[in-house]
């Protein structure tokens, strides 16, 4: 399956998230809520952003970490499509999480902060949890920190384990190829979108080298 491409909306503000998603939505597949703009303006950024775009899928990237039910049944009742769970959350949390994800026809993401093992991956898969998020942060990119061989690896490992991967943390078209190996599902990109000159020209150049490297 061809990747999707993903906008982030890691805005601290609705009104300039909303900017954003007007003028990128016809050029995406996905919109996330991010953690920043739902931790700052709310679960009615999801609703929201549904309403400005049905078609598309949305995410809720909550980070989940404990309270799964109740968040969950907020994000998906708001019109989530995915929400994110971090990976260091209990495989109880998570199953719960995935629970009310299903009565929604929706489903969850497992966040690789932190620490994690391919045992812990095995687990995921085994309930019957097939998409995580490989996340280069944002501290990370501050600090020079690259995708590396090891980061490629893990990735491939994970693929192969039946996880479809969301990639993201600085993705610009120029580092797609990069990944050309990997079973990836979405490419989340921030700031190479929201704050391009040219959003349709910037969405374009990531379309040719996704369709470059995906037949």
């Amino acid at each position: 399956m061809k990747p999707l491409l993903q906008i982030a909306l890691d805005h601290t503000d609705l009104v300039s998230a909303l900017d954003t998603v007007h003028r990128v939505k016809d050029y995406v597949d996905v919109v996330e809520c991010g953690t920043i703009l739902c931790f700052c303006e709310g679960i009615k950024t999801v609703s929201v952003i549904k309403t400005l775009c049905p078609e598309k899928i949305v995410v809720c990237d909550l980070k989940c970490c404990d309270a799964g039910e109740i968040l969950a049944k907020q994000a998906f009742s708001a019109g989530a499509k995915w929400m994110t769970v971090v990976c260091a959350a209990p495989l109880a949390t998570m199953i719960t999480t995935k629970k009310i994800a299903d009565s929604y026809q929706g489903e969850i993401q497992i966040e690789l902060f932190g620490n994690w093992t391919f045992e812990d991956a095995k687990e995921w898969v085994k309930n019957g949890i097939t998409q995580a998020i490989y996340h280069r942060g944002r501290d990370a990119q501050a600090a020079g920190q690259g995708w590396s061989q090891s980061d490629l690896d893990k990735m491939k490992r994970l693929s192969d384990l039946g996880i479809g991967l969301s990639v993201t943390g600085g993705i610009t078209p120029e580092s797609i190829s990069t990944f050309k190996d990997i079973n990836v599902k979405v490419f989340i990109a921030g700031r190479a979108l929201s704050a391009a000159a040219d959003p349709k020209k910037a969405a374009t150049q990531f379309r040719e080298q996704i369709d470059k490297y995906w037949d």
